[in-house]
């Protein structure tokens, strides 16, 4: 059975189903492939968090996307410490700003944009792998697990680091290992957060601390590799006892709510955004390291521009088009994994040297206002 569609989004994870969301009120049919539909969630906090830009946030409530049953904490200072007395220090209320931004936990968020989605008259949830595409000129067919097809004007791959879609055009991916992975787990606090995020920026890692509603923190211990095994083999008391020690006891004992996970940090970056009627978004197209906790928020700028190139009609995979997106967003992505890079390397290196300059850093970026200003101006968007 063949089908057409204007527009199939492979991968139904946040930043598929926003795009899906963005596109509702346009002139296309969608189909949104994801063959794990997100279950309705339990009570239980979710191992995967992410810190999500204000500009991001206002830009999912007008889509109807940030909705129940989303559970967020706002972020209203920033505390960021180097490991020889630097400091820098962001604050919500010097900016005229509600907040600096929102942790929500992925689970949640995900299940109110399928369940916006549900809603939209112009978009098909299809809870189906796909196995197979069919390249043509202009048009590509997608091969679904059961022997539908879908003919499409413009594919779109958000199906992450690991993308199918990528693998199955033959794009490369250039890969920059970090040789750090970064270890997650929730707590409850023995001290109110008060909305502050911390982050130890130390030789051994950077540690975040992460506000989420009530006592409640996540956090994300980026170290190296081999150090990793350790924390995961520790008990819950253990791990618990050791990131609060890490984090100076700023908000007393902690009590771990989820198991400690990891993820390997790798800086990837796909050779190619675009061909004629396809496209690449989010993860699927280029990652960076977590210290800025602005990996999905890049996603959803991809998907705010494409949505916003996409709006006026005509056929969504011209190549003219789809360049002008890539142009636009590579400098956002370029700038991002230069600069998380950049400190990453800066903050693990030994050298008395370089360890003098990333401290004298924070206290000088710390008295100008001006640049601060600047810093935070970018982060909120």
């Amino acid at each position: 059975m063949m089908e057409r569609f204007d527009i199939a989004i492979v991968g139904g994870g946040l930043t598929g189903a926003a795009l899906a969301l963005a596109l509702k009120n346009s002139p296309y049919r969608v189909a949104l492939v994801e063959p794990r539909p997100p279950p309705l969630p339990a009570e239980d906090w979710d191992a995967r968090i992410y810190a999500f830009s204000p500009g991001n946030v206002n830009w999912l409530k007008a889509l109807g996307g940030w909705a129940e049953p989303v559970r967020a904490g706002a972020v209203q200072a920033m505390r960021i410490f180097g490991d020889d007395g630097g400091r820098l220090n962001f604050d919500a209320l010097e900016t005229g700003l509600s907040e600096l931004a929102w942790i929500a936990e992925n689970g949640r968020l995900q299940f109110a944009l399928w369940q916006a989605l549900r809603r939209a008259s112009n978009v098909e949830l299809i809870a189906v792998a796909a196995e197979a595409v069919a390249w043509g000129e202009g048009r590509h067919t997608l091969h679904l697990i059961g022997g539908r097809r879908i003919e499409t004007d413009l594919l779109v791959g958000a199906d992450g680091a690991s993308s199918w879609l990528r693998a199955q055009a033959g794009i490369g991916c250039t890969v920059k290992d970090q040789h750090q992975s970064g270890v997650v787990a929730n707590f409850e606090t023995e001290r109110p957060h008060r909305g502050i995020a911390w982050q130890w920026l130390r030789q051994d890692g950077i540690l975040a601390y992460l506000p989420l509603p009530g006592r409640h923190i996540s956090i994300v211990w980026s170290s190296h590799e081999d150090a990793v095994p350790g924390r995961l083999a520790q008990t819950a008391d253990e791990f618990a006892a050791a990131v609060a020690q890490a984090g100076h006891g700023v908000l007393g004992r902690l009590r771990q709510i989820t198991p400690q996970a990891a993820f390997p940090l790798k800086i990837r970056r796909a050779k190619e955004w675009f061909r004629p009627g396809l496209v690449l978004i989010g993860d699927a197209a280029h990652t960076v390291h977590p210290l800025a906790g602005q990996g999905v928020n890049l996603g959803f700028r991809d998907c705010r521009r494409l949505a916003e190139m996409l709006a006026s009609g005509g056929n969504p995979g011209a190549i003219g088009r789809l360049q002008a997106y890539s142009v636009r967003r590579m400098e956002d992505v370029a700038t991002m994994q230069f600069t998380t890079g950049g400190l990453k390397k800066l903050f693990t290196s030994p050298d008395p040297v370089a360890r003098t300059l990333r401290n004298a850093g924070l206290g000088l970026t710390d008295s100008q206002d001006w640049l601060k200003q600047a810093l935070m101006r970018h982060a909120i968007q």
